[in-house]
């Protein structure tokens, strides 16, 4: 028996409902993912956190809760770069020692998002990290 073709439209509720859930923060820190496209590469910058008894991430200097928006201006732990999702991927999971996130659902949104810049780095389409 053949699969009905997915209802995009429902899937893409799913997506939105799944974005929109509480997670529980990594306390070893978040990443900001952007494109280099003059040079072709997907990059992370790794920033560090501390997460406080409400589950917010604050800055481990101040104390002062982290906004999601804004012009934030934190100096990143590391910076991270590569020409593929995999290669990102790896040079973080594998090659970085120690490695700087530590929840599974983590390395899991980083690996969709990873795949998602680089559809867009190929596709010349802009790239806004979910």
């Amino acid at each position: 028996m053949l699969l009905s073709h997915p209802d995009r439209q429902a899937l893409k509720a799913l997506d939105h409902q799944l974005s929109n859930r509480f997670i529980k923060l990594d306390p070893e820190g978040y990443f900001v993912i952007y494109l280099d496209r003059e040079a072709g590469l997907i990059c992370a910058d790794h920033y560090s956190n501390a997460i406080n008894d409400k589950g917010l991430a604050t800055d481990p200097e101040t104390g002062e809760v982290l906004a999601c928006k804004g012009n934030l201006k934190r100096i990143p732990t590391a910076t991270f770069r590569g020409r593929t999702a995999k290669e990102l991927g790896k040079l973080i999971t594998e090659d970085t020692q120690p490695c700087p996130l530590s929840y599974l659902d983590h390395a899991l949104y980083l690996g969709r998002e990873f795949q998602r810049a680089e559809a867009c780095l190929l596709s010349g389409q802009d790239y806004v990290q979910d």
